[in-house]
């Protein structure tokens, strides 16, 4: 799992290329992002979206020294399931 850095007031947008090593003809159908933990003022996505290969969203605010997990998560066209997950520490810079 990736770690990133991100100041509290910054809004980032994190991708990912799902037709790297995961699709051969199949194609994304859906696409969801959570942020885990959920607490006032944390990492929360802002928007989401996707195409038939990658997915995206921007991401906003956070507790400086906290650690968040971000996954998505993601069904292909032939009704298989994935998550990929990666971790965002927020700090002041």
């Amino acid at each position: 799992m990736s770690t990133y850095l991100k100041a509290p007031d910054a809004v980032l947008d994190y991708a990912i290329d799902w037709a790297a090593g995961y699709l051969d003809v199949q194609t994304l159908t859906t696409s969801a992002w959570s942020v885990m933990p959920t607490e006032p003022g944390g990492l929360a996505v802002q928007t989401q979206s996707f195409t038939t290969t990658k997915t995206t969203a921007t991401m906003i605010g956070g507790v400086a020294g906290h650690l968040y997990h971000i996954a998505n998560h993601v069904v292909f066209s032939d009704g298989r399931a994935e998550t990929r997950s990666l971790s965002v520490r927020v700090e002041l810079r």
